[in-house]
């Protein structure tokens, strides 16, 4: 499942889901994150033990901050609301499979 994240739904969809939460901060003016949507989409299509989550650094600065993201795409995986394991640039579906099962 892919959910569009904002400050309305980022704290019940991430800090309070029961399963894994992969975030991608991502922008529409962002070549590699442009490359990295339909890998996502993949992976929320196939797997559901994690929930995989986006924000707009531009309609959302507030959430970008929150987490100082500087580069984009930024994927931040969440679990029990923390977030335990951060990448940044382009990953291929293997490295994201490897992401969230470590």
């Amino acid at each position: 499942m892919e959910i569009t994240l904002t400050k309305e739904n980022f704290a019940d969809t991430v800090m309070k889901a029961q399963k894994p939460v992969l975030v991608d901060f991502w922008a529409t003016w962002c070549g590699p994150c442009m490359m990295q949507a339909p890998v996502l989409e993949e992976l929320a299509a196939e797997r559901s033990d994690v929930i995989i989550g986006k924000v707009n650094v531009d309609e959302e600065r507030e959430i970008a901050e929150a987490f100082r993201i500087e580069s984009i795409p930024t994927l931040i995986l969440f679990k029990d609301g923390e977030p335990v394991r951060a990448a940044v640039g382009f990953r291929a579906k293997d490295q994201l499979i490897e992401m969230i099962t470590d």
